[in-house]
């Protein structure tokens, strides 16, 4: 079993060794199955079991000459069985062991992908509590809008990723599929048993039909499921890298001792955990492009398809670990600022209070456009001459008319908009 908390484990999946390793695992045990059935001799089968083998070396020097991976990998084989290599791959096609071995090592990319997630999550998690009641000012357009907390802002974070974890289970389980089907996926000279023991024992589900392949939406969902995955780590960097703008400074990712920000300006400190992440996941979008572009295949297939997976199954699957991993390590030590938080948030001099006293003057009679008037008039005064929201419609006299001046001052207070975070909190972490 690979381990699945290296960071070396994602990439060892995509050796040589490894996806030789599992070509075999495929070969032998359909000679199991055709055993079963009378078709391998129990003598020839033990032959097999016990000597099948390979030299990565010498697959790559025959394929030089064979100039198809499959054939020089059951000749090497053969080298170590003897006589008894003439029933391996009896009946089978090369995409019998190519689509059922990729299946095999996306499941084990998955593994490592899901065990990511989770550690994300823990960690977001970990900030929600931790900043459950830390006020900031919520932002649309960029622009100021009304109070919530550092901690509802990753309550979403893990919402999202709940779902993208989901995506990526149905992904990896709906790709769980193997197919020895023979040439064209008719079974001539292979009966549908060796497919069921083989999905069997290797933890994957025979597909109920196949040409010579695997169909490639099932695993175009895959790189889907992946590149959704890096749309959100990216909307979360980005969030990051907008919070660390000088003219923001309400979290900054952790500057280690040493460490330099540019190569010309001593001062600097660069959001670069979190640009790399963004950068990264157009890689998967893109990726995942390729893998719906192999969907449509001629007839009962061609190898178009095939250039294309050895790129994307690495590629993607590796970036995405690291990106996780590069993520989750940011946000643990994400040096987070309520104190700026705050000062930000009364800068506008408390105009986030406007559709709260809005909704009182519709309470009291007056017309929803005659209230936003009354209240748009005095957030732009206030505005304009840097004074407190409060203060300034305190002195309009249509708008005390309705509404006292202590009354106002009564329900303006940040308390209001954070009311209901422990209710939001035990939905999403229930």
């Amino acid at each position: 079993m690979i381990d699945r908390y290296s960071r070396e484990a994602m990439k060892s999946i995509w050796s040589d060794e490894n996806r030789f390793r599992t070509w075999l695992q495929i070969e032998v045990t359909a000679c199991e199955a055709l055993c079963k059935l009378g078709q391998v001799p129990e003598a020839a089968l033990k032959t097999i079991q016990e000597k099948a083998d390979f030299n990565v070396e010498r697959i790559l020097e025959i394929e030089k000459v064979t100039r198809h991976d499959v054939i020089a990998f059951t000749t090497c084989v053969a080298e170590y069985v003897g006589e008894d290599a003439r029933y391996i791959h009896w009946g089978m096609t090369s995409s019998d062991v190519l689509d059922t071995s990729f299946s095999m090592q996306l499941k084990q990319a998955a593994e490592i992908l899901l065990q990511d997630i989770d550690d994300l999550l823990a960690v977001i998690k970990d900030k929600a509590f931790q900043y459950r009641d830390t006020v900031m000012i919520g932002r649309s357009h960029g622009i100021h809008a009304e109070p919530i907390t550092f901690g509802l802002k990753m309550a979403l974070w893990f919402d999202e990723m709940q779902r993208q974890k989901r995506r990526m289970q149905a992904a990896a389980e709906n790709a769980a599929v193997g197919k020895i089907s023979g040439a064209v996926g008719t079974f001539a000279y292979i009966p549908p048993f060796v497919e069921e023991y083989v999905c069997s024992a290797l933890g994957l589900k025979p597909a109920p039909v196949s040409s010579q392949i695997v169909q490639r939406d099932i695993y175009a969902e895959f790189f889907c499921a992946m590149a959704q995955v890096g749309c959100s780590l990216e909307k979360f960097s980005t969030e990051i890298r907008h919070l660390m703008r000088t003219e923001v400074s309400e979290v900054s990712e952790y500057f280690s001792p040493g460490q330099k920000g540019s190569s010309a300006m001593p001062h600097k400190k660069n959001p670069i955990l979190s640009e790399n992440v963004s950068g990264l996941a157009r890689l998967l979008r893109a990726n995942a492009l390729a893998a719906m572009e192999n969907v449509a295949l001629w007839h009962e297939r061609d190898i178009s398809h095939s250039s294309v997976e050895r790129v994307i199954g690495p590629d993607s699957t590796i970036v995405l670990d690291f990106m996780l991993a590069r993520f989750t390590g940011l946000l643990k030590k994400l040096l987070v600022y309520p104190e700026v938080m705050l000062e930000n948030m009364n800068k506008t001099g408390g105009m986030f209070y406007s559709q709260r006293v809005l909704l009182e003057l519709t309470q009291r009679g007056v017309s929803r456009e005659d209230g936003y008037r009354l209240v748009q008039r005095n957030a732009h005064a206030a505005w304009e001459n840097r004074a407190a929201f409060v203060d300034t419609i305190c002195r309009d006299a249509e708008v005390t008319a309705v509404i006292s001046e202590a009354e106002i001052k009564s329900f303006c207070t940040p308390e209001f908009f954070t009311r209901h975070v422990e209710t939001i909190f035990r939905r999403v972490f229930t």
